[in-house]
């Protein structure tokens, strides 16, 4: 038997995760919800970072008070063709900048290779209290395939 992470994998190109589309997923045509791609996409980033080592409800940095927080600024989404109930999803992300106060990440939505969705996720850096923080140079690295 062959043990699938539930968490999808890691490649040196990023992340995949495989999802199927359930009957709560569509609308009364049977096709996806618009909505629900954000679901599928938040799914492969939460899962991302958890391959990477990154505990998103554990995130201040040890020795680090101010604390650390992930949150979507900006989403650009290329709603190409629909997926239905029963479909077998991959969601792929891929980091394109990881520095600053922000991260640029890349996820598609792919079923049997044919291209669903194309988005670009800005993610907004915060410290505990809602203001704008650098990303460690360490976490950086580690979204960049460096650490």
């Amino acid at each position: 038997m062959t043990l699938i992470s539930l968490a999808g994998e890691l490649s040196d190109g990023g992340h995949r995760l495989v999802q199927r589309v359930y009957y709560e997923d569509t609308d009364f045509s049977g096709v996806v919800y618009h909505a629900r791609y954000l679901h599928f996409m938040e799914r492969g980033r939460t899962d991302y970072l958890r391959l990477l080592g990154v505990e998103q409800a554990t995130l201040a940095i040890e020795g680090d008070t101010e604390g650390l927080v992930f949150v979507v600024h900006r989403m650009e989404i290329d709603f190409r063709q629909p997926a239905r109930m029963d479909d077998i999803l991959t969601i792929t992300t891929a980091t394109e900048k990881a520095g600053g106060a922000k991260m640029v990440l890349n996820q598609e939505i792919r079923r049997e290779g044919t291209l669903l969705i194309a988005a670009k996720v800005i993610i907004a850096v915060i410290n505990g209290q809602g203001r704008p923080r650098r990303l460690p140079e360490r976490l950086g690295k580690k979204f960049l395939g460096q650490g």
